[in-house]
């Protein structure tokens, strides 16, 4: 095992620069090498950091393990580096200290999560993401990325409840927060806290029901900022269920639901970062699919589409931000004929749409197809026809219903529309992201290299792309969808009204408890306030009449009077002190003769 000294935690180069980059004034170079050092250090680690544990921590009593370096943390975080850098290129134009601090502070939640040995520090990074991704909502600093923002972070603190509350009880039965699958953990052994830790792992993959925080907080997100959170939350999740739940059947369900009600909300949206948003829930959901299946090669496909996947949606959304950058608009019915003004920004975006519609040339192709054969060949039929038709909704909506309405519309080319000129810095973000996706599809062995499994005959889950099959097969679905989104496209024309999702279920709790706390509570405080006017009201000006009384009779008539007779006598006395003896001697004799008479008399 590697000693400690010889690993490097990219987590430390991101905190570093989140806490410095907005002390650092003046030059723009230096906040723009603050920016890039950290992701080229994580870049560089992330390829010759040593497997194994390492920067074991003791903390009141517990050993913490914050450097677990393996094939599966390895590949996530060799692509979380790779984001981070061209997300952080992508970037580079923003002057937005606070907004850099937070995407720095999430990506150093998400790697920190990846590279965790245990549960403890796993919580931490997980809570970390969570914050920053919630000021990457936040400062888009409108009334409503405020309000989804708010939402979000609540969401994210439920899910992590559960995570906590699970990880303690797993840590009162086993004593140990090690985080590890146990040998012979299933669906069908596990205890209640395993079921506590699974929720908490399902709220950020997005898993539906307790998915409608992403395509609501996404699309509200800042231009870049969105670009960051399309990467992270949902894939640090795939990552965490991988390691921990793989080949619970459960999973298997909710992935595949996923997948294709994802697709179908994706096909209704108007906004493009919304339709991007439902596309993660429902990519995802081939990850969770293929971890649930649980065999070899459905878990080096989920492995290789999150990899993939963060790679095409990074590039997906740097285009439809790009677009909302330069158009002021993300809205399909408000856009169109834009591709003779933003050729490149139309030409990035066809790459990343043809890398998660599974088009051969592009990474898509050698990951996602690798889970719907895995599926099949466990003969998970149900499991397979899902995907795929999911696979058919994905061409549909984002490589056909999104690029026609956004770039071309049918409609002539749009020159009145002022278009406000994209900083080279994000051209070259998405260069990156659409180079790394043209490669890897023509020579998938640079990612095939790095999976979880092994790829061999013994391990069953040799898959080879292509095979001229599978290239007909991708050709033919593809055709298909072209076909239907020709007869289909006056339906699913984008129009201004909002899509309710699961948050539908959330307005009706609000509403109940309206009705069921609110009102009431607003009766009764209406209720106290007429009692009020009407008694108590009455009941104080008694009170203050008796007190006025009291101090004019009581305070005023004794104690003032009994002052003032004090203050009387004093002044007698005082004008009794005339210093002649036959005055004093008169006085006396006065004094003794009342005595007697007092005495006589008595």
């Amino acid at each position: 095992m590697a000693t400690s000294e010889t690993f490097i935690h990219p987590s430390f180069a991101f905190l570093a620069a989140a806490l410095i980059l907005p002390l650092v004034r003046g030059s723009a170079v230096w906040r723009k090498v603050v920016l890039l050092l950290p992701p080229v250090i994580a870049v560089y680690a992330a390829f010759t950091n040593p497997m194994g544990e390492h920067l074991h921590l003791t903390w009141l009593g517990q050993t913490l393990t914050l450097g677990r370096l393996d094939a599966l943390s390895g590949l996530f975080v060799q692509v979380f580096s790779i984001m981070s850098l061209a997300g952080l290129v992508f970037s580079l134009h923003v002057d937005d200290p606070a907004q850099h601090a937070s995407a720095l502070l999430y990506v150093a939640g998400g790697l920190g999560a990846v590279l965790a040995g245990d549960y403890l520090t796993l919580f931490v990074c997980w809570e970390m993401m969570a914050v920053g991704s919630s000021f990457l909502v936040f400062f888009n600093r409108t009334r409503e990325s405020v309000l989804a923002a708010f939402r979000y972070f609540l969401y994210h603190i439920f899910g992590g409840l559960f995570l906590l509350a699970g990880l303690v009880l797993r840590h009162q039965d086993l004593g140990t927060f090690a985080f590890t699958a146990l040998p012979g953990l299933t669906q069908g052994t596990a205890e209640f806290y395993d079921w506590l830790i699974l929720i908490g792992f399902c709220v950020n993959a997005a898993v539906v029901p307790l998915h409608a925080w992403l395509p609501d907080a996404y699309p509200r997100g800042t231009v870049t900022g969105s670009v960051f959170m399309c990467a992270y939350t949902t894939k640090t999740a795939v990552y965490v269920l991988m390691r921990g739940f793989a080949g619970w059947e459960i999973l298997a369900a909710a992935g595949t639901v996923m997948a294709v009600y994802g697709v179908l909300y994706a096909s209704m949206e108007n906004n493009a970062r919304r339709i991007l948003s439902y596309h993660i829930v429902s990519q995802v959901g081939y990850m969770v699919a293929g971890i649930g299946v649980g065999t070899a090669m459905t878990l080096n496909g989920a492995a290789a589409h999150a990899y993939a996947h963060i790679l095409y949606k990074g590039l997906l959304f740097m285009s439809a931000g790009a677009v909302l950058y330069s158009a002021g608009t993300a809205k399909l019915d408000e856009l169109g004929g834009l591709a003779g003004r933003l050729p490149w920004v139309m030409i990035l975006y066809m790459v990343a749409a043809l890398s998660i519609s599974g088009f051969p040339i592009f990474n898509g192709f050698i990951s996602k197809t690798m889970t719907i054969a895995g599926a099949a060949e466990d003969h998970r039929t149900l499991v397979a026809l899902g995907l795929e038709l999911a696979a058919v909704g994905t061409f549909i909506s984002v490589g056909l219903k999104l690029p026609y309405f956004a770039f071309w519309g049918g409609r002539p080319l749009d020159m009145k529309r002022e278009l406000k000129p994209l900083p080279p810095n994000m051209y070259a973000g998405m260069a990156i992201l659409a180079l790394l996706c043209a490669a890897q599809g023509l020579y998938p062995d640079m990612l095939y290299r790095y999976l979880p499994v092994a790829m061999t005959e013994a391990n069953r889950n040799l898959y080879r792309p292509w095979e001229t099959w599978n290239v007909l097969q991708a050709l033919m679905l593809l055709g298909f969808s072209g076909l239907a989104f020709c007869l289909m496209k006056n339906v699913i024309a984008p129009h201004k009204a909002l899509n309710l999702d699961f948050d539908w279920f959330y307005r009706l709790l609000g509403r109940a408890c309206e009705a069921l706390i609110f009102k009431p509570c607003a009766g009764l405080d209406g209720f106290w306030t007429n009692v009020y006017e009407t008694v108590g009201l009455r009941f104080l000006k008694i009170y203050a009449a008796f007190t006025v009384f009291f101090d004019r009779w009581i305070i005023d008539g004794l104690v003032d009077n009994a002052a003032y007779g004090v203050r009387g006598l004093g002044r007698l006395g005082a004008g009794l002190q005339s210093g002649r003896l036959q005055q004093y001697l008169a006085m006396m004799m006065t004094f003794l003769a009342v005595i007697l008479a007092l005495v006589w008399f008595s």
